[in-house]
């Protein structure tokens, strides 16, 4: 049962959709009730489908009754849903709404027109965004309640050895081929200048939008260079610590309407213009901008990088002492060049130096990995020692750097263990504790809590029987 809960209910929570049209209108009826919310039957039919749909599209099925199954879940998110508003857990009221919007708008694209998605529905708009509000706000509340369980989870060494040891070996996972890479990283000299030119166009496209000659929607859509430009640099309603500081620092300091000076961060560098501020929670866009250098600025970097290059081939420098003289990267160049996973940890605010890693599967590399997909085309044509040419890339951040790799190791695929694969098997071992922790905590709350389901739904397979055996007759 390791992850079984976690992991079907993050299926159900995935999911922000509402009952299709067909089943606006259906008859409905109350399948089950936890603490004062029910279950409808429409709404373990729109459950049952999505788990079906999810799992087609991983390639599998289960062997259960998707509509059992659905039940199950919905039971499990109502439980979650009544005990956060009894533990006064908090949500961003924001997203909730952003996401809800969203999901109107999808429906009404898909429908054509807001007349035709009321005609198709037979309810009014406000009857339907009614509806997707109820669903998101309790799935958000619900997926907020799990996350404050399993996140106060931690293991030790311990466990991890005790996992590993008492884990039959033919269930450990197999661990694809891992690269083992060192770079030398270089930026474009012209850095200042570069940024001198981006502030220089930043502040024009600020003085357009304070005299009333562009819409800062507009420039946004057509210039910054962040996933928010298609929603005109609208970014979700947050708090301040949900922001960098430099970033946050300016959104405290605006007024509605009012348009800030150019603000440097990691990222780029912004303007920020205030759409509303309500109770902590700060509703802005922004256009951010990265600088970008002329092809000399990048030449110089790229032939600079090649000259070290042949150095290390002919033996008259070595990679590890060329990383540490010439790399801008401060994280590698004291390690031989070594590249690690430091730059994603600090990215997102989460270094632990037992986290990081020196070995990466394919799949680490290009979005959502970590690693730039440019590496891995490069170090993928290298044999073990092989020193690559210079090619242009950018960091996490999307600034524009040269870099030259070498391939340090290539490890086959394997069976996970404790001495080559730690972290793996950690990770492992924490959901495992997870998924146990959080089914003693459901109990004792299936135990405590107002439960009834209808005779006709209590013989399925249900993989907690205590929801059974709770219920109030």
């Amino acid at each position: 049962m390791r992850k079984v809960l976690l992991t079907a209910f993050a299926v159900l929570v995935a999911s922000v959709g509402v009952y299709s049209q067909k089943q606006f209108v259906m008859l409905d009826k109350v399948v089950a009730v936890v603490g004062n919310s029910s279950v409808m039957h429409s709404e373990i039919k729109q459950v049952a489908q999505q788990l079906v749909e999810a799992r087609r599209a991983e390639g599998y099925t289960s062997d259960r009754d998707p509509m059992n199954e659905a039940l199950e879940q919905l039971l499990m998110q109502k439980l979650l849903y009544n005990q956060a508003l009894i533990d006064s857990v908090e949500v961003n009221q924001g997203d909730i709404v952003q996401r809800v919007e969203q999901r109107v708008q999808q429906m009404t694209d898909e429908a054509g027109s807001i007349v035709e998605l009321e005609r198709k529905s037979h309810m009014p708009i406000y009857h339907i965004r009614e509806l997707i509000r109820r669903q998101v706000e309790e799935q958000t509340y619900a997926a907020t309640m799990q996350h404050e369980i399993i996140n106060k989870v931690k293991v030790v060494p311990g466990e991890v050895e005790y996992f590993y040891n008492n884990t039959d070996k033919e269930e450990l996972p197999i661990v694809a081929e891992q690269y083992v890479y060192a770079h030398i990283t270089k930026y474009p000299k012209g850095m200042e200048t570069a940024k001198r030119r981006t502030r220089e166009r930043l502040l024009d496209m600020r003085e357009r939008v304070v005299t009333g000659k562009a819409q800062f929607s507009t420039l946004a859509r057509m210039y910054s260079v962040d996933g928010a430009a298609i929603r005109g640099g609208e970014l979700e309603p947050t708090t301040l610590q949900g922001w960098v500081k430099p970033f946050a620092d300016a959104v405290e300091e605006l007024k509605p309407g009012q348009v800030s000076e150019v603000v440097e961060t990691q990222f780029g560098l912004h303007i920020i213009q205030m759409i509303d501020k309500r109770g902590n929670l700060y509703h802005c866009r922004h256009i951010v901008l990265r600088p970008t250098f002329a092809t000399d600025e990048i030449v110089a970097p790229m032939l600079e990088l090649d000259s070290i290059a042949n150095l290390i081939r002919k033996d008259s420098l070595s990679f590890e002492a060329a990383a540490l003289k010439h790399s801008d990267d401060a994280h590698s160049k004291q390690n031989g060049g070594i590249v690690t996973n430091h730059d994603l940890l600090e990215h997102y605010s989460a270094f632990d130096a037992k986290l990081t890693a020196t070995k990466f599967l394919k799949e680490d590399f290009g979005v959502g990995g970590g690693k730039s997909i440019d590496d891995y085309n490069a170090i993928r044509y290298l044999k073990k020692g092989e020193i690559s040419t210079a090619f242009r890339t950018s960091d996490m951040n999307g600034n524009e750097m040269c870099k030259i790799v070498k391939l340090v190791d290539v490890i086959p695929s394997h069976k996970a263990t404790l001495d080559d694969d730690y972290l793996r098997l950690e990770q492992m071992t924490l959901e495992d504790k997870q998924q146990r922790v959080f089914q003693q905590w459901l109990d004792s709350k299936i135990e405590a809590m107002y439960i009834y389901i209808a005779p006709e739904y209590r013989d399925g397979e249900f993989m907690n029987k205590n929801w059974v055996k709770a219920v109030k007759k």
